[in-house]
């Protein structure tokens, strides 16, 4: 298996139990989550040694958060101490027509937003790692973290590490010119990226992308074959979600190829005019908490690439630990390799006895 990390922020879940709205309740159920610890959880519960790299506060939040992370089976070494505060966010969730809501508190005055990285450190993070993961939202925190996630990236990518990144593109993190001020960074990170989690929204959004087409599949096959050549990037990875009228979800995964290894059925799926495409078949559910089935999704793609798994294989592990994720609440994933496989497996659902 592989050694693997993230550098993302740890964020404080504060939620409503049930499905109270926060001026109805009167008490908070937390946790801690954030996309890096949610990659990492469920790429330790496949058998990687996951670790993260991040910055909390050197007080009793700060403690809960590392045995939080500890319990996870998350290794620790390079979430360093300082600062005041643990970011936090409230979740209200939504039931029928009424969205789940997510509200922030202020982020940029978090322990990871505001304390530097030794400089001396990113060399020996970098050393022996497999691979590392980065997400868009912490892109769009400060210049901080855009300086630190890049760094970091690059000396991965110099010592011949996979750097993933995770577009999580959210337009209110920006402020009034979000495209202006995103499309820069990333085009860095993904100039730099050999797997990334992006839809056809995203080439749109971040990019300026450009396409004639009014169907999201077609806009998918479009732009991002596109978006593969022009960044140099060997598997472009994501999900298309539909919200069905009796609330149940139907997600369906899709994976983009371009590593030498695929040449040749690439070019044959091109000239049968479906392109370097594979998707899962569609998985219809119901949702028990939505937050973090992303994550739990990316997860399975970085798993089947480290081991060399097949696309059909890889959308379909994938999609089924996406799946399982909406089962269970908190947003961090705790299936197992053998949970996901059994999900894709067509069995009756009983009780495991």
């Amino acid at each position: 298996m592989s050694k693997v990390a993230a550098f993302g922020e740890v964020m404080m879940r504060l939620e409503v139990p049930g499905y109270s709205t926060l001026a109805q309740g009167s008490s908070l159920d937390y946790s801690f989550s954030g996309t890096g610890v949610n990659v990492m959880s469920a790429l330790s519960r496949f058998g990687h040694s996951a670790y993260l790299v991040s910055t909390l506060p050197d007080n009793p939040l700060g403690e809960a958060a590392l045995a939080y992370l500890r319990k996870l089976g998350i290794h620790t070494p390079w979430v360093q101490r300082g600062g005041k505060y643990v970011g936090q966010y409230f979740l209200e969730h939504g039931f029928g027509a009424r969205p789940s809501r997510v509200t922030y508190t202020d982020r940029l005055g978090s322990s990871f937003n505001t304390v530097a990285y030794p400089e001396t450190e990113w060399g020996r993070i970098a050393d022996g790692l497999d691979a590392v993961h980065f997400c868009g939202i912490t892109l769009a925190m400060n210049d901080l973290a855009r300086m630190q996630m890049k760094r970091l990236a690059g000396e991965v990518k110099q010592r011949g590490g996979i750097v993933i990144f995770d577009c999580n593109y959210r337009p209110s993190l920006w402020g009034p010119d979000a495209y202006g001020q995103a499309r820069p960074h990333y085009t860095d990170m993904l100039q730099a990226a050999d797997i990334v989690f992006m839809n056809e929204k995203d080439a749109i959004f971040t990019l300026g992308m450009e396409t004639g087409e009014c169907d999201r599949i077609a806009q998918l096959e479009q732009l991002i074959p596109q978006v593969a050549r022009e960044y140099g990037i060997r598997t472009i990875a994501g999900t298309h979600r539909q919200i069905n009228g009796d609330n149940t979800h139907t997600l369906t995964g899709y994976i983009y190829k371009t590593s030498a290894g695929r040449e040749a059925q690439t070019k044959a799926m091109e000239a049968a005019g479906g392109g370097g495409f594979t998707y899962s078949r569609p998985l219809t559910f119901p949702v028990y908490d939505r937050v973090g089935a992303g994550d739990a999704y990316a997860s399975g793609i970085i798993h089947a690439e480290l081991q060399g798994y097949d696309p059909e294989y890889a959308v379909e592990y994938a999609a089924a630990a996406a799946m399982l994720a909406h089962t269970v609440p908190g947003d961090t994933p705790i299936s197992s390799e053998s949970d996901v496989v059994k999900a894709m497996s067509d069995r009756t659902r009983d009780v495991e006895r």
